[in-house]
């Protein structure tokens, strides 16, 4: 069963803390955590691409030339596709690129890659974590009390205004709910810090 050092804010150890071993110390599935982020990244694309067709191109009402006699192929409009300025023949229109994978295959993906951030040992966990009024000088002095210097999501249990604001202004340093915590996010920070009660959150949902 994986064992991480229990901190406080001020970077003190305080005890250890042993994580599940079913949702902390499994092996990582690379092709599960790849599915994972390739469909919460088609999820994120707005998809409001669009062209105009032979119908809604303006112009072209009235047949260019009579049928025979001309000696040039016949038409019926001047915004056909072959023409300059015509509709555009199978463009793209507007569409949802989002996809859901089977319930077990995205618990697995969130396993994966925690677990894959334990190996590396790059999972911090706080007894708690609180601020008395937004102080983003305050947020930074907790991640230098912990020696963080990169990319980290944070995660609380629940929503905390205070935590979330104080972090809102430091690059790098994203703070989300124990429920809302996704593979993109994790594989995406470099460090990844988790209150205590989050753990106990994670592991509730997850194990």
């Amino acid at each position: 069963m994986p064992k991480v050092t229990l901190f406080n804010q001020a970077g003190s150890q305080v005890g250890d803390i042993e994580l599940n071993d079913s949702v902390f110390g499994i092996e990582p599935n690379n092709h599960v955590l790849f599915e994972a982020i390739i469909m919460q990244r088609a999820s994120l694309r707005q998809g409001t691409h669009k062209v105009k067709n032979r119908s809604e191109v303006a112009g072209g009402g009235r047949k260019p030339w009579k049928q025979k006699g001309t000696g040039r192929a016949r038409q019926g409009s001047i915004r056909s596709p072959q023409w300059r300025g015509g509709g555009t023949v199978f463009g793209p229109t507007p569409r949802s690129y989002a996809y859901k994978l089977p319930k077990k295959v995205r618990r697995l993906a969130i396993k994966s890659a925690l677990s894959a951030k334990a190996l590396e040992e790059n999972i911090l966990v706080l007894e708690s974590l609180s601020f008395e009024a937004p102080k983003t000088k305050e947020f930074a002095a907790v991640l230098n009390n912990l020696s963080v210097d990169t990319k980290a999501l944070v995660v609380t249990n629940g929503v905390d205004e205070k935590v979330a604001l104080s972090a809102r202004n430091i690059p790098g340093v994203t703070v989300v709910e124990a429920e809302g915590l996704n593979v993109l996010d994790v594989v995406s920070h470099n460090k990844l810090i988790l209150t205590k009660s989050a753990v106990e959150k994670v592991e509730e949902v997850l194990a």
